[in-house]
């Protein structure tokens, strides 16, 4: 991941849209991005999710529905979104979010191909609702492979 420095391009404009769950961004370096929740969940930048070392990653499971419920700035050099999963200690940093648009299909690729690998789904699988509750919503149905 890189960090943040003087060449981190900076949004000029940040637009959460609700109902598609697509969080639109613009940087200064005249790119754009839609990143959906889902995306921004699985790879938040949390220690909850991205453990303490390469490989010690979580893999986020059932997330085709979550939503960012708020977005709270940190500073002038990141946001930290709340999923409607609970999930709020992701600190998302410019040069994070730029990543992750940059490189939304490979790392989306990576994301359904680990999935597989685990015989996880995207959908909110119920054998593997914790105790935190959540879930809710979101009529499956099927695998969708394409």
């Amino acid at each position: 991941m890189p960090g943040l420095d003087s060449t981190t391009p900076h949004p000029t404009e940040i637009t959460l849209h609700q109902k598609s769950r697509v969080l639109e961004m613009r940087f200064d370096d005249d790119s754009h991005f839609q990143l959906p929740c889902e995306l921004l969940r699985v790879y938040s930048p949390s220690a909850e999710v991205r453990g303490h070392g390469v490989g010690q990653e979580t893999l986020q499971t059932g997330k085709r529905n979550v939503e960012i419920t708020a977005l709270e700035p940190v500073g002038n050099y990141a946001v930290q979104p709340t999923f409607s999963d609970g999930h709020n200690s992701g600190i998302y940093s410019w040069d994070v979010l730029h990543y992750l648009g940059a490189n939304q299909e490979a790392l989306w690729a990576d994301y359904l191909e680990r999935l597989e690998a685990a015989g996880a789904s995207r959908d909110v699988d119920q054998s593997l609702t914790s105790a935190k509750g959540g879930g809710g919503g979101g009529c499956g149905g099927g695998g969708h492979h394409h």
